[in-house]
């Protein structure tokens, strides 16, 4: 499928990224595929036994000398080419970042409350992003925000471990935990 991209203001179409059939311009090819007969073939003598099959002569890689080809239906090509990048993109894992924030003041059941979240997001495989926030002259407490995440990581010790320590950035000390392998 061709796409369609504008520069300067007119509309350009984008070529597919193989060669195929009369777009192959080398005087020579190193043919592969299915009931042909591997070897270098000068390019006429690759493109009629492409044609005497009813398929396409399809580049494949271009870079290589000579270029090989293949001998294959050039929409059964694209279509596996997608098949497999729908594939690779499916078995991609995505990180997601949850974030729980205290207050250096944080009292007991807002601690316990927020201890449950971070657990539950740590089983379903999320990373947890805890941050104590001061706000004003509460700086002067830092002491009380690193007790507060350590209570915080021991808490969750089974189920995550820190990636570093906790670090003062600006007014935030922030540590992230990320989920431990689940046994078998």
């Amino acid at each position: 499928m061709a796409k369609h991209f504008r520069r300067n203001n007119r509309i350009v179409r984008e070529q597919d990224k193989h060669r195929i059939n009369e777009r192959i311009r080398v005087p020579e090819v190193r043919l592969v595929g299915d009931n042909v007969e591997q070897g270098v073939y000068p390019i006429d003598k690759a493109k009629e036994i492409a044609k005497q099959q009813g398929l396409d002569l399809i580049e494949i890689v271009p870079n290589s000398k000579p270029p090989v080809c293949r001998v294959l239906d050039y929409s059964k090509f694209k279509y596996e080419q997608k098949k497999k990048q729908k594939e690779l993109k499916a078995k991609q894992q995505k990180t997601v970042i949850k974030e729980i924030r205290f207050g250096p003041n944080t009292d007991d059941h807002d601690f316990n409350f927020k201890l449950k979240h971070a657990e539950g997001f740590l089983k379903e495989g999320s990373k947890v992003k805890a941050f104590v926030h001061f706000v004003g002259r509460q700086i002067v407490f830092k002491e009380k925000g690193y007790e507060l995440l350590f209570k915080f990581l021991e808490a969750l010790e089974e189920v995550g471990k820190a990636e570093a320590p906790p670090k003062l950035e600006g007014k935030r000390l922030t540590v992230i935990l990320a989920p431990k392998a689940a046994k078998k």
